[in-house]
């Protein structure tokens, strides 16, 4: 059986949406640094966007109680240095289209946003706006490097991008059944027939490398 895919540590290592309007401020220690990518200061007033109770308020509690996971999730991909700055991209895309953020499943629409805004940083050089970055994750994955035991690395780097974003999805962040779903914006019977997939595949990788 393939070793057990752990979390990389907290702040170990291993182009941006910008806000049209007004950021609230970020909570201390909601992530580190973020708050200099939203500038203080109350939702304006009048504004049609946004539910009726996603507010300055609502933002802050959001970025309370998910910022730490974002960040987390970014820091397993990209980096400690990069991902501060990628996590305050993140919650500005949530304050942007804080109308389109399911109360019920917020955390599961920030890591699928992470994800655009993660594979939009990968393709430097030139902007490209959220809503054109492709699902797919890169083939050169930094998140291979970010595992630490040589033979797991080997055997992540011979799956497919999908594979291994399912992998993480599931090993670094807990999630299956519907929350898996809603990231990778599939139903629950697909999500569930993915895992299912990837996890065999990665079986048989493990086999075929590893022995």
């Amino acid at each position: 059986m393939p070793a057990r895919l752990t979390a990389v540590p907290d702040g170990e290592p291993d182009e941006s949406v910008m806000p049209d309007e007004p950021v609230p401020a970020v909570p201390d220690g909601a992530a580190p640094d973020t708050a200099a990518a939203a500038p203080s200061s109350a939702a304006p007033a009048g504004s049609s966007s946004g539910g009726p109770d996603h507010d300055a308020a609502w933002f802050e509690a959001l970025v309370r109680t998910h910022g730490p996971a974002v960040h987390r999730y970014l820091v397993r991909r990209a980096g400690g240095g990069e991902a501060e700055d990628l996590t305050a991209d993140v919650l500005v895309v949530a304050w942007r289209r804080r109308a389109d953020v399911p109360d019920e499943a917020a955390l599961a629409w920030l890591y699928r946003t992470a994800g655009f805004v993660l594979a939009n940083h990968r393709r430097k050089g030139r902007p490209i706006p959220v809503s054109e970055v492709p699902d797919e994750p890169a083939d050169d994955d930094p998140a291979v490097s970010a595992v630490r035991d040589e033979q797991v690395r080997l055997v992540l780097a011979a799956l497919s991008p999908r594979d291994r974003q399912i992998l993480f999805l599931n090993a670094w962040e807990g999630l299956a059944g519907e929350e898996l779903a809603r990231v990778l914006g599939i139903g629950r019977g697909g999500a569930d027939a993915a895992l299912s997939r990837a996890r065999s595949r990665l079986t048989e990788a493990w086999a075929q490398l590893v022995g």
